[in-house]
C-alpha cells in the first residue's frame, strides 16, 4: 500500500534560553490512506509535538515529512497554508468555534476560503450537522449547547471540505467517558465511511484502543506500534 504520509529521521529541537529540548527524535513511519491512526503518550512525551509537525503547524528541525508525495517541510507559509486547505481538517479538544457564529455558520467558514457559493456552504453544513446528530441545532450558538454537542460541531466543520486527512488534537479531553465514546465512534464512523486518514492524539489508552494502530510515545520516541483489531465503529444518518 502507498502511505499517505511518511515520515523520515523526523526530529524537534526547542531552544529554552541555552538549553535544548528535544520533543522529538529520530521519528521513521508510515502512514496510510483511510487508517485511523492514534498517538498515544503522556504529557511531555512528544505526541501533540508530532502532531503539530505533521500538520505544518510546526516546522521540524530535521528531516522530512512527505504528505502525498509533497516534502511540506519545504514549503513556505503561503503554500503550506494552501496545502492544508485542500487536504487537512483540524479537531482540537477546545473546539475552537467562533462564539458570535451558529452552528451552521461554524461548519461551513472553512468553505468560505474555497470559493463556494453561500448557498452550497450552507447545503453542506446542514447535510453534515444532521448526520452528526444536531438537526434541531443548526441555528444555536456555541454557549447554548453542550461540550459534547460543540465537539460534534467541530468534527462537522474538519469533515465538510472532504479532506484526505483529519487531525485531531486530545478531541475527548474535555468529555465525560460516555460521551467520549460517542464523538469518537461518530469521528472513526465518517473517517472510514469516507475512506479518510484520521490521525489522533490521546493520553488514554482506552480511547487509543478504537484505532487501526496505536503509536507509543515515549520521550519523542516510538516505544512500539501496537495494531488494533477493534471493529465496533458505528456510522449512523440522523
Amino acid at each position: 500500500m502507498e502511505p499517505i504520509i511518511s515520515i523520515t529521521n523526523l526530529s524537534k529541537i526547542y531552544r529554552v534560553g541555552s538549553e535544548k529540548v528535544i520533543a522529538l527524535q529520530d521519528v521513521n513511519m508510515n502512514i496510510y490512506k483511510g487508517e485511523f491512526c492514534c498517538f498515544l503518550g503522556t504529557s511531555g512525551s512528544g505526541k501533540s509535538t508530532l502532531l503539530n509537525v505533521l500538520a505544518g503547524l510546526e516546522k521540524p528541525t530535521r528531516g522530512s515529512i512527505r504528505i502525498k508525495n509533497v516534502n511540506i517541510e519545504k514549503l513556505n507559509e503561503k503554500k503550506l497554508a494552501a496545502f492544508r486547505q485542500n487536504n487537512v481538517g483540524f479537531i482540537f479538544q477546545a473546539y475552537n468555534l467562533v462564539n458570535y457564529l451558529n452552528a451552521v455558520e461554524n461548519v461551513s467558514l472553512p468553505l468560505m476560503f474555497k470559493g463556494i457559493s453561500k448557498k452550497e456552504r450552507t447545503k453542506r453544513a446542514v447535510d453534515l450537522l444532521k448526520a452528526v446528530g444536531l438537526s434541531k441545532h443548526l441555528r444555536h450558538k456555541p454557549t447554548q449547547m453542550s461540550g459534547g454537542q460543540q465537539q460534534r460541531v467541530g468534527i462537522a466543520r474538519a469533515f465538510v471540505t472532504n479532506p484526505e486527512i483529519v487531525f485531531a488534537d486530545e478531541p475527548t479531553g474535555n468529555l465525560d467517558s460516555k460521551t467520549s465514546m460517542e464523538v469518537l465512534d461518530l469521528m472513526a464512523g465518517l473517517a472510514k465511511k469516507n475512506r479518510q486518514t484520521l490521525i489522533m492524539v490521546t493520553h488514554d489508552l482506552n480511547i487509543a484502543k478504537r484505532a487501526d494502530r496505536i503509536v507509543y510515545i515515549l520521550d519523542g520516541q516510538i516505544e512500539k506500534i501496537e495494531e488494533n483489531q477493534y471493529t465496533g465503529v458505528t456510522y449512523e444518518q440522523n
